[in-house]
């Protein structure tokens, strides 16, 4: 992922100080989709880790939460 944070950022330099041309443009458009794919799947894994409990010590994490968490503990087995 480093690689694909240096490549956008270079293309990110060029194109305020010179420009890009349509292939970069491209390119450019491609490596950021990829790169907040990455992240948002980093921050969905780390929340699938999350519970919440209430002040009464009541699980009251998010109905959709609780069921990801479920699908991923039947595909682990």
């Amino acid at each position: 992922m480093i690689a694909i944070l240096g490549r956008i950022n270079e293309l990110s330099r060029k194109q305020h100080a010179e420009g890009l041309n349509e292939q970069e443009k491209k390119e450019q458009t491609e490596l950021r989709t990829e790169y907040l794919q990455q992240i948002r799947g980093q921050v969905h894994d780390m929340l699938l880790g999350v519970s919440v409990i209430d002040d009464n010590g009541e699980d009251v994490t998010p109905a959709k939460l609780a069921a990801d968490k479920m699908i991923l503990l039947r595909d682990d087995r």
